[in-house]
């Protein structure tokens, strides 16, 4: 069965508004297609979709990515800094998605996980968030090599859906002294290859299963969830800075609370 417009739609409209926050983009996809009666079998869509979202981070800082390909052309220690923290970050979760792609996707077809995670996500935001009293370090090109691959080696947490990559990596940045700005910054550049790795996977591992309907619905999916994240990168950048992250791990725990009920009594 395929989706219907309306229900395409509203699916990218979900991804652009929980990529970037912590609170599980493909987990509200999946709990998302349960409540619009998406078809199973649509994890290839919930993946590739999130790259409209990435596209999103390269128009918002384009500027800020130009200028380090000029510095890395002139040899600037910042620029090399700042690509090496991206690189080494994307790392771990490129092997772990590798090796374990097959027991991913099955999880990505089990709602009641993404409630359960959901919930303990956002309890241990809540706590690492009490405790992070001191942050020392003040921008991405500024962290050093062993603080970022320790950010990588726990966004592989994210895998399992409902955890969300952004909270995980987020969370591990900020537990490793990084203050909130920059590791929300982090998380939004450390998506760019850890998306387009993870989507040129699933294209390629379900390309046989590809005809021109899913195809045109992930160009849907894609464009909307671009425009939507527009939007919400600025705004969550905002709430950060004033408020800190406390409000999105209530709402992980009211969320994933009622979608656990919700599921269990069907």
């Amino acid at each position: 069965m395929e989706m219907s417009l309306l229900t395409i739609i509203l699916l990218g409209i979900v991804e652009g508004l929980t990529e970037y926050i912590p609170v599980s983009s493909t987990g509200h996809l999946i709990l998302a297609g349960e409540i619009f009666g998406k078809a199973p079998g649509n994890a290839t869509f919930d993946i590739v979709i999130q790259l409209g979202a990435i596209l999103a981070v390269l128009v918002l800082y384009h500027k800020r990515f130009a200028e380090v390909l000029v510095g890395l052309s002139k040899g600037d220690t910042a620029s090399i800094h700042f690509t090496r923290n991206i690189l080494i970050g994307f790392l771990p979760s490129a092997l772990v998605g590798a090796a374990a792609y097959g027991l991913i996707k099955k999880m990505l077809e089990t709602p009641i996980i993404v409630a359960v995670a959901l919930v303990v996500g956002g309890v241990l935001i809540l706590l690492i968030e009490r405790r992070n009293h001191d942050p020392h370090v003040h921008g991405v090109e500024t962290m050093s090599w062993k603080t970022a691959l320790g950010v990588g080696v726990i966004q592989c947490l994210s895998m399992i859906p409902g955890v969300s990559r952004s909270g995980a990596t987020i969370m591990g940045a900020l537990s490793m002294g990084i203050e909130r700005k920059t590791a929300a910054e982090y998380s939004f550049f450390l998506a760019i290859p850890t998306m387009v790795g993870a989507t040129t996977l699933a294209l390629w591992k379900s390309r046989d299963e590809l005809g021109d309907a899913q195809m045109s619905a992930i160009a849907i999916g894609f464009l909307v969830s671009f425009v939507v994240a527009i939007v919400v990168i600025r705004w969550f950048l905002t709430i950060v800075t004033k408020h800190g992250f406390a409000p999105f791990a209530w709402y992980r725990i009211v969320a994933g609370s009622a979608a656990l009920a919700w599921l269990l009594s069907r």
